[in-house]
């Protein structure tokens, strides 16, 4: 599956569900496996952390992420301080089920509908344990910005929180990804299409400036929209537009020349014999029929 795929179903939505500070002496947290995502930053002191059986050895300045499923044993070899945050990073309605896992919580079974979806399981996508971020430190203020603002309970420090969460994230993927490219092989999905033509309705839209949109050719793009919703580019439009116009008709005092204009109709005309085509009556016998 392709990441933008997922992004249809589930966006990414931070949801940050613990973060602190962890100041330790020499600590060890047993092995476990990850519902949800673990971002660690390694302010002070030395870990070792292994992760699906690779031991990794972190110093001051370093990044790590643990994805979903992961097997990991975390230790942490002097005294450190090392801020973190336990989050979700794609939207589910099972977030406040989901938890920080356990000492030895190695079975995850009972569990496997709140595992949070794995980056590294997307076309195209792959996150080390140990991140390589083109500008880390503008990563880390990022990071323990939002690690701050989300020690604070009111509302607007949590939603600067979310957003430093998505900023993070999207630092994380645009240095270790080429998405760009990757998903110009994902399936073209229209679901955009719908809101465009609402919000242009009352433009002269054409096939190919739909496609252009899409990045696609008129031809592909007409086969694909086809394909997905089951009837042509035009003849959406057209359902679409008369439907607006039966809506304005019972629901407004606009004339029929607004109404025309409104739905994108050259003219008055045009938006007659179009209606009466489609409708089965003129615009102005439908609406005194629909408001007697």
């Amino acid at each position: 599956m392709y990441l933008s795929e997922m992004m249809e179903k589930q966006p990414i939505v931070p949801y940050i569900r613990e973060s602190d500070y962890a100041v330790r002496k020499p600590w060890l947290s047993a092995e476990r496996r990850l519902l949800d995502y673990l971002l660690v930053y390694f302010q002070e002191g030395e870990c070792v952390f292994q992760v699906d059986g690779i031991p990794y050895e972190f110093r001051r300045g370093d990044f790590c992420l643990i994805q979903p499923k992961s097997l990991n044993v975390l230790e942490g070899k002097t005294n450190t301080i090392t801020p973190f945050a336990h989050m979700d990073f794609f939207y589910d309605s099972f977030r406040e089920e989901r938890f920080p896992t356990r000492s030895g919580q190695i079975d995850l079974e009972p569990y496997s509908h709140l595992i949070q979806p794995r980056l590294n399981d997307f076309h195209g996508v792959t996150i080390p344990v140990r991140l390589r971020p083109k500008h880390p430190i503008a990563l880390r203020d990022k990071f323990l910005a939002m690690v701050e603002c989300w020690q604070h309970r009111d509302p607007l420090m949590q939603l600067r929180a979310q957003s430093l969460g998505t900023e993070v994230i999207l630092t994380i993927l645009e240095d270790h990804t080429d998405l760009k490219q990757t998903e110009k092989a994902a399936p073209q999905r229209m679901n955009w299409i719908t809101s465009f033509l609402s919000l242009n309705l009352a433009e002269p839209l054409t096939v190919s400036e739909m496609a252009a949109r899409a990045s696609l050719s008129p031809s592909r793009f007409s086969a694909k929209f086809k394909e997905q919703l089951g009837v042509s580019p035009h003849r959406y439009l057209l359902q679409l537009r008369i439907h607006h116009a039966q809506e304005l008709l019972t629901g407004s005092d606009n004339s029929i020349e607004e109404i025309a204009a409104y739905c994108g109709f050259a003219d008055v005309h045009h938006f007659t014999k179009a209606f009466k085509k489609e409708v089965g009556d003129a615009p102005g016998h439908y609406r005194s029929k629909r408001n007697s």
